[in-house]
Parts: C-alpha cells; structure tokens; sequence
C-alpha cells in the first residue's frame, strides 16, 4: 500500500494518475476532500480508500504495517498568504509528524520541500546540505519548507528512505483550483481563450527586460516520473532540487502557449503587484546534478514540448490526468 497525501491536489493528484496508470492501484489518498473544486482529480482515480488529512494519523497508527511508502505532497503551497501558524500547522508540524511515524515504522517517505527555500538565489539553486541554515526565503511558506529541510538534517532517528525535493515552478494538468497559485501558462491559456491577449509582468529591475524574467518550468509529469523513480530506486537520503536546470523566459512561455493554441502572439505588461513587488524572484534555475548522478537519466520536457502537451491535450479538452 502506497500514501498519497495532497492527493486532491496539483502534483499530488497527478502523482496518482500516473501511479495508476503504471498499475498501481492500491493506495490511501489523503488531504481535505471537502473541498468542492477539487474533486475533478480525484474522482476518476483508483484507490483503495481516501482519508481526510485531519484523521490520517490515527488511521496510521492502526495500519501501518500494511504501508510500504509515503508520499507527503500535501501542503498549504500559497505564497501570498502571510498568517505564519497556517505554515505551521500545515507544512511544518504535519510534516514533522509524518517524519517520526514513518521514522518507527521503518516506511520510506519522499515529501515536498520547494525552490522558495533558496529566497532571491543571494547563494545560488544548488541543492547542497551545506547551504541550507544560511538560505533566507522571501515569504513564510518558503520559511516553512527551509524550516523543515533544516529539522530534517539534523536527525537522528529517520526513516529507511528519505528525500526531500525542491520543486521549481510546476506546471500541467490538474491545477484549475490553484485560483492565483495556478501557473502562468494556465493564466496565459485563459487569458489567450477570452481576450487573444495575454498580460505578462513588466520588470522592475534595470537589468532585465520586460518578460525576461527567467524561471525554471518544469512539466508536472516529469516530476510525478521523477519520484516514482526514487520510489523504485532507493538510494542517497537527502534534499533534492527537481526541475529541468534550464531557465526560460515568461516571453519563451508566452510563445510557446500561443503556438500551442495555434494564434499569433499579443501579449501586453502590467506592473508587479506590489505586495509581491520585493519578494519577486527573477531567477531560478534548479542545479540538477544530484538527480543526475543518482541515476535518472531521462530528458525533461522542453518548455515547448510541455506547454504543447498541457495545453492541446488538457486545457483544450477540458480534461485532467
């Protein structure tokens, strides 16, 4: 039996769909399922049963012998939100909790830390233990993964198996409730569907251009493929970054989704919000060579080859994985 926390959500419900597809259907999903929008992504998959995220504990106590690995995706993921015992609660405390059962249970567990933990990049995107106590996030959401990355390194009881992964900007099916969370290319989609435009941020930085700001997009199948490969192959515990390790531009982005929609670009700039104006990142790019040298070997997605796939077989066609 597999756990899938977060399950009703982004990453964590695209997780399962792929999980699925491969066979593998005997799984416990966990999160909130009360909530009405999510339901599209869970409806349609296969598990043995789903358990609210406020109760799963207890159910764990109860059947642990039965779970062979954990995947805690579940957490509050919103960056503008600035009530510091939300994180806490959530992403912190929770995750803590799940460290010390799968820790006396002897279960492997892989769970979601974030690229919000490397803050501006003052020293850099490599996923080095060394660097971690000195990153500086730029919001509390960010603090609450660097928080636990820092608790989790400095443990001595741990599970079998552990790894932590820094998601990059994540983007692809399944993402429709994320509201002002969702990725710029479902925005762009939406945008593109209603107006034939779409709006990107303007720069507020000299050295940069409008809409060159650089992020690194990575196809959420790719990360679901990702972890199942550590599932498969476990190996060194430790934090890992996962995107591709190739910046693109919001221009590059804003192409590539008016060409997947077969429509000319227009594309217009409206200034940064400004509660996020000094907390906006212009670069990521994830160093990957830990992923690398643990043995995956397969290419990313290109951000044109994921955008075509997102948008034509999802956004298109109204569906979900």
């Amino acid at each position: 039996m597999i756990v899938v926390t977060g399950a009703a959500g982004f990453i964590g419900s695209v997780l399962t769909g792929v999980l699925n597809e491969k066979g593998i259907r005997n799984l416990v999903l966990v999160d909130d399922f009360s909530v009405a929008e999510k339901k599209r992504n869970f409806e349609n998959k296969t598990f043995r049963e789903k358990i609210d995220r406020n109760t799963f504990f207890e159910w764990f106590e109860q059947h642990h012998n039965e779970v062979k690995f954990v995947f805690h995706i579940g957490a509050r993921t919103d960056t503008t939100e600035f009530d510091v015992s939300v994180f806490n609660r959530l992403n912190l405390n929770y995750t803590k909790e799940m460290w010390r059962k799968c820790a006396a249970y002897g279960i492997p567990l892989i769970y979601a830390s974030s690229a919000a933990t490397y803050g501006l990049g003052e020293l850099g995107y490599s996923d080095s233990h060394e660097i971690v106590q000195r990153l500086k996030p730029l919001n509390p959401y960010g603090e609450s993964k660097n928080n636990f990355d820092k608790w989790a390194l400095k443990q001595t009881e741990t599970p079998p198996f552990w790894a932590g992964f820094k998601f990059f900007n994540v983007y692809g099916p399944n993402e429709y409730h994320k509201g002002r969370m969702a990725s710029v290319i479902f925005h762009a989609f939406n945008q593109i569907k209603a107006s034939g435009k779409m709006k990107l941020f303007r720069s507020h930085r000299p050295d940069f251009e409008d809409g060159k700001q650089l992020r690194d997009f990575v196809y959420v199948k790719d990360v679901a493929d990702v972890l199942i490969y550590f599932m498969e192959h476990p190996g060194a515990p430790g934090l890992y970054n996962l995107g591709t390790g190739k910046a693109r531009t919001f221009l590059d982005l804003a192409h590539a989704t008016f060409a997947a929609m077969g429509k000319e670009p227009v594309i217009e700039f409206i200034d940064t919000p400004e509660d996020i104006r000094d907390k906006y990142q212009y670069f990521t790019e994830a160093e990957m060579t830990k992923v690398r040298d643990y043995g995956y070997v397969k290419p990313f997605s290109s951000l044109e080859e994921g955008v075509e796939d997102y948008v034509k077989g999802f956004l298109s066609a109204g569906k979900i994985l």
